[in-house]
């Protein structure tokens, strides 16, 4: 079966494809021979390894952490508490090796509408803190049920709309804040509406610390200078805000004419607001918003993002790590569950295995899951010391930060590929996407998988096949054994088939037979060439016999394929 992966694009979706941010650190060119030691040991081993990569991913946190925290209507502080929360406690009771926990884009969306619809302000705070700590241990308890693994089967085209979607509204939302505009309508088609009075009525002075500060993001990968590389780009943007900010006296309230038009700079909202009061930073949740109509479904919406998007992760840091090691996915997916909680309880957002850091982690050198206690570390330090300098940084600096991170979940390409894999996986990408945009994203989520099994019911699926699949498992002499999918086999009843490949005892001979297959989708087609090139990682061999009787329905390698009688 081809190599070419979409699941793997998604990965790449995950971390926003970005380069820029994580640019120009590149990853160790050869894997180590020696796996490093864990715990105690490996802290002693690896000390000078970790500590450097751990300061490298806390200068990227911090910004993002703080504008991801700014764009979900939480106080700046709460990003800094989960990420220190997931660096100090959660990297000890994970189960990855060099996954830096934190919070992320993809949970702005879910995040910011539990905040409205709990209550706005400082009491939609509260309550959205009670929903991440019950969020949580939900995810907590889901890992100890071993359902790790379940985040994988998600159809594609509905993760890359969701991604997708979860981009667009980001740009939304946040391209007033780089502009220095205030709207007070939320939803994403209303902003659409209202683009016109936001460039028409921009602050000068915001406006150019955004777009500055989004040049810096698109040129930096670019730059000539070696030198001028190694320092991350979010720095670089936080620096040049700053200095634009002192240069424009926006600590202090005043009004500047510019074209005859006259603007204000009001510090309160043009800047992060920390606490300089250590003893202010905590915010305590107030669970009587359990007995709010909208707690719940804001709960399930938190679980449902931070699930996906921990298994994902971890599963494509494993496919980076240099030493080969593998993640148990229900044990981190516990883990960040159990941070979730401690972190929603003290004032923070949710968190997730978050990609983009664990990119920059291992590029840096990182070896053990001391890099992500280590970037927890400086982060709470710089929370306890540095609270004043974090409040020059402007408003606008972090909002491009987050409209580059918007395009990167949103770009095009994405479009381009769902088309190429077939016009349904096109037709569900952008239904997922219209239908977010149009309610919210759990509506959204849901719609897609239900126009893809719809699709599946069109293209000759049994109704009856689309939960129950059915394996033949045969042994064919001492160290072969085969496989024969039966009937349909599709995301929705992938976990018979993968029971059975996951039994397997490493180093055997393996033959899946397609001869009783009526129908395989481009979910379950990824997973088996994921399912190869593992099991084959561990010395076995695997093939695929059959795969010419089925027909696919586009010229991409793991587009679906169904028999030529089923065409209706």
């Amino acid at each position: 079966m081809p190599a070419r992966k979409t699941w793997e694009s998604i990965k790449a979706t995950i971390t926003g494809q970005f380069q820029a941010l994580t640019h120009p650190l590149s990853l160790p060119d050869a894997p180590q021979r020696t796996v490093p030691y864990d715990g105690l040991r490996g802290l002693v081993q690896n000390f000078r390894y970790d500590s450097l990569a751990g300061f490298i991913i806390f200068l990227i946190a911090m910004p993002l952490s703080l504008g991801i925290a700014m764009a979900s209507g939480l106080p700046p502080v709460a990003g800094l508490i989960s990420a220190a929360v997931g660096g100090i406690l959660v990297s000890q009771i994970s189960g990855s090796h060099v996954t830096i926990n934190g919070p992320a884009a993809g949970l702005i969306v879910v995040v910011v509408g539990a905040v409205d619809a709990l209550g706005g302000g400082n009491e939609g705070y509260r309550n959205t803190l009670a929903a991440i700590v019950v969020s949580g241990l939900t995810l907590f308890a889901l890992g100890r049920l071993k359902c790790g693994e379940l985040g994988k089967f998600f159809p594609a085209s509905v993760v890359h709309g969701m991604l997708a979607s979860i981009g667009l509204i980001i740009i939304l939302k946040q391209l007033p804040v780089m502009l220095g505009v205030q709207l007070k309508v939320r939803e994403p088609f209303e902003i659409v509406m209202h683009l016109p009075h936001v460039f028409t009525h921009l602050n000068p002075y915001v406006a150019l610390i955004g777009i500055v500060s989004l040049l810096i993001l698109i040129v930096h990968p670019k730059l000539p200078l070696a030198a001028l590389k190694k320092i991350p780009a979010p720095i670089m943007v936080i620096a040049a805000g700053i200095l634009m900010s002192v240069l424009f006296q926006m600590n202090e309230s005043h009004d500047y004419t510019f074209f005859k038009q006259v603007f204000s700079v009001n510090p309160g909202k043009l800047l992060v607001q920390v606490p300089t009061d250590f003893s202010k930073l905590l915010t305590f949740p107030d669970f009587g918003a359990l007995r709010m109509p909208r707690f719940w479904p804001a709960v399930f919406s938190i679980t449902l993002v931070q699930g996906i998007e921990t298994v994902l992760s971890c599963a494509a840091v494993d496919k980076l790590d240099p030493f080969k090691r593998k993640s148990n996915l229900s044990k981190d997916l516990s883990a960040v569950g159990f941070g979730s909680a401690v972190s929603g309880a003290i004032g923070g957002l949710p968190m997730i295995a978050e990609i983009v850091r664990s990119t920059a982690n291992i590029a840096s050198g990182a070896r053990t899951r001391y890099a992500n206690f280590f970037h927890g570390v400086f982060l709470l330090v710089c929370v306890a010391t540095c609270a004043a300098l974090l409040n020059r940084i402007p408003l606008a600096a972090l909002a491009a930060l987050l409209v580059f991170t918007g395009y990167r979940l949103a770009t095009p390409r994405h479009f381009k590929e769902m088309h190429e894999i077939g016009a349904e996986q096109s037709l569900i990408f952008v239904s997922t996407i219209l239908i977010t945009l149009a309610t919210d994203l759990l509506i959204g989520v849901f719609s897609g998988v239900a126009i893809k099994l719809f699709l599946h019911v069109l293209r000759g699926v049994k109704p009856a096949e689309l939960f129950r699949g059915a394996v033949d498992v045969q042994e064919g002499g001492e160290n072969d054994i085969y496989i024969s999918p039966r009937g349909a086999c599709v995301f929705s009843n992938y976990l018979t088939l993968k029971h059975a490949l996951d039994s397997l005892q490493p180093g055997r001979n393996v033959t899946i037979q397609f001869d009783k297959t009526t129908f395989l989708d481009h979910t379950v087609m990824e997973h088996l060439d994921d399912f190869r090139t593992d099991y084959e990682h561990l010395g076995g061999k695997v093939g695929f016999i059959g795969l010419d009787r089925l027909k696919c329905i586009s010229e991409h390698p793991q587009c679906s394929r169904r028999l030529e009688r089923q065409r209706l």
